[in-house]
């Protein structure tokens, strides 16, 4: 029969048992274990402060970069756009770079006839029909040209066609958008929201750039990518374009077009345009279409041919 002693003694070697291991174990890791441990850290410590000052390192090679690309953007760009009129078309997703994109084409010497930055509503799938009204209304009463305007029922192809006829130069033979014209649609647009200006565009562009950036991700982000590309297609339908976006997968803007076999011909593309070198590049990028009437397609992306286009003589 077990009885309570019985119980006091297992209870007790139990408790014996571990205080003993205990030491044991104390002893043996303050030997070698404990040493082998301390060597360990010690190795761990010392690259963790090497990682840390290699991070540092690229950090600054990354701004040097920069420094570099801006210091030679003030020797290879002023004059090289000398008397061109090219329109900045930015997307929501491209805002952040915009104005580093902006700032390059002026300083090659660019008749920047106008900032436009379509906003998030103009892109929303939701407002499709409404722009597809605003297509037809945004004309009168004026009668700026919309003949040749899509007539698929997609909204954003529709007015992104508009616009283009009223920002851009017309084919040769088409008549000419008046100033009246071009000031009645984009107020059209302005008052509804979908799209902001800065100062008045009083002439059309014989170029423009569009600049973008990452992909969409929420639910409507199929459509909307979709869209993007239409505002693209339309803008490629006279003059020179050229994508200053950010990154190439993902289908993105720039990894829709260079996988296009028709819009890669006529469409220039840059993937890093979120950087100064891409800016710069960008510009250059412009240049050669101008010159050349040659696509390009550069940055860092698997799909870029080159960093940089080769310049016109």
């Amino acid at each position: 029969m077990i009885n309570f002693r019985y119980h006091v003694v297992s209870l007790t070697a139990v408790f014996l048992a571990l205080a003993i291991g205990l030491v044991v174990g104390t002893a043996a890791l303050n030997g070698p274990v404990a040493d082998s441990l301390r060597e360990t850290v010690n190795e761990l410590r010392k690259d963790n402060q090497q990682m840390r000052q290699a991070v540092q390192n690229m950090q600054r090679e990354l701004e040097l970069e920069e420094e570099f690309a801006a210091e030679m953007a003030q020797v290879m760009l002023p004059g090289t756009l000398s008397g061109k009129r090219v329109l900045v078309l930015s997307l929501p997703t491209g805002r952040e770079h915009t104005e580093g994109v902006l700032n390059m084409l002026q300083l090659a010497g660019a008749d920047v006839t106008g900032r436009v930055d379509l906003q998030d509503k103009f892109i929303n799938p939701e407002n499709n029909n409404d722009l597809l009204e605003l297509a037809v209304t945004a004309a009168r009463p004026t009668d700026a040209p919309t003949a040749g305007l899509p007539g698929n029922g997609h909204g954003v192809e529709t007015s992104s066609a508009l616009l283009a006829t009223v920002l851009l130069d017309q084919p040769a033979g088409a008549e000419p958008v008046t100033e009246a014209d071009r000031r009645a649609v984009l107020a059209a647009y302005g008052n509804a929201n979908y799209l902001t200006t800065g100062e008045r565009i009083t002439a059309p562009a014989e170029a423009v750039v569009v600049v973008s950036g990452q992909p969409y991700v929420d639910k409507d982000s199929a459509k909307k990518d979709e869209s993007v590309v239409k505002i693209a297609e339309q803008f490629d339908r006279t003059g020179a374009i050229v994508v200053a976006g950010n990154g190439s997968a993902g289908g993105n803007l720039v990894a829709f077009v260079r996988g296009d076999a028709v819009l890669a011909q006529t469409i220039s593309t840059i993937d890093n345009a979120n950087t100064v070198q891409g800016q710069l590049v960008t510009t250059l990028a412009l240049v050669q279409q101008l010159a050349d009437r040659k696509a390009g397609h550069f940055g860092v992306g698997d799909s870029a041919a080159s960093l940089v286009p080769r310049l016109p003589q």
